[in-house]
């Protein structure tokens, strides 16, 4: 099995396109899945073809029995369908003995973001801070504007290399999941947070002699890291934030900025083409806006309203 799981990793790498992300969290499902499978005999060999359903269940009880969470037990049961779902295509087996399996429902919790004037506040602290000049923090708002301007995932946004940015027509051309092309606008106030960093950008660029063709650079000259990103939102959230009980990452600014467009009326599909999402549906569960809101909207917009 350990062969296979190999080979579907590196289909998942060079076939498929998938994000590192994504293969190193399939990786490390399918080896727990592979360990679990072999028992007591961790290095035993494990027959894929004795694989079936009561198996499969077996292992997602004792991910219950573990405490983990609904979510993590959903995405393991994925990769081991979809892992399945390559063997079978393969004929290296004659069923996907995971189909039949059901994924765990999901509680539907909607996190708690922050409100436009939230984001608005601790944007314009961040853009006082930076006055003063401070080479990390001119790139730390630059790429706080630009999170909430775009909506992208981290890790498009610490892929953007400075030809990716037209500072003309305000927009990006970002590589996404899939390595699918997109362009997405951005504000007024992110070509401001831009175009004040670019200066200590080139300096940085000139005392490090990196040539790095990234936009967010590291005190070494280096592209930053998503981890990098996600510390230095948390950093800023904890001095400049609004002082409540907001769980803040650079997904949940992906999640604000597609919420508040919706709330200011801007059409869905619009915001699913910004997003990259393939599905309408994926980008529903992006959209976190009151009722009262949206009899606004209609009240505004609908010809009968």
């Amino acid at each position: 099995m350990d062969e296979l799981i190999e080979r579907y990793i590196q289909y998942l790498k060079y076939e498929r396109n998938a994000s590192p992300h994504t293969v190193r969290n399939y990786h490390s499902d399918l080896v727990q899945f592979r360990t679990f499978l072999a028992g007591k005999d961790k290095e035993a060999a494990v027959d894929v073809n004795a694989v079936n359903a009561l198996r499969i269940r077996a292992f997602l009880s004792h991910l219950y029995q573990l405490k983990e969470q609904k979510s993590s037990i959903a995405r393991k049961l994925a990769a081991i369908r979809a892992f399945f779902k390559f063997l079978a295509r393969e004929r290296l087996i004659a069923e996907n003995p995971a189909a039949g399996v059901s994924t765990p429902k999901l509680e539907k919790k909607l996190p708690r973001i922050m409100t436009e004037e939230e984001m608005n506040t601790f944007l314009d602290r961040v853009a006082e801070a930076a006055k003063g000049g401070e080479p990390a923090i001119l790139r730390d708002r630059a790429i706080l504007e630009m999170l909430y301007a775009s909506g992208l995932r981290v890790s498009e946004l610490a892929g953007l290399d400075l030809r990716s940015v037209n500072f003309g027509d305000a927009f990006v051309l970002v590589r996404g999941k899939g390595d699918k092309e997109r362009i997405v606008p951005f504000g007024s106030k992110a070509k401001v947070a831009l175009e004040a960093y670019l200066p200590a950008r080139e300096r940085l660029l000139h005392e490090t002699r990196t040539g790095s063709q990234a936009l967010f650079l590291n005190v070494h000259g280096q592209r930053l890291t998503t981890r990098s990103v996600d510390r230095i939102l948390k950093r800023y959230v904890r001095t400049y934030g609004p002082g409540v009980n907001v769980k803040v990452s650079p997904h949940s600014l992906r999640h604000a900025f597609a919420s508040h467009l919706l709330a200011e009326g801007a059409d869905l599909r619009a915001i699913q083409e910004m997003l990259g999402h393939k599905s309408l549906a994926t980008t529903q569960r992006y959209t976190q806006v009151s009722i009262n809101k949206l009899i606004e909207v209609y009240d505004r917009t609908h010809p009968k309203a």
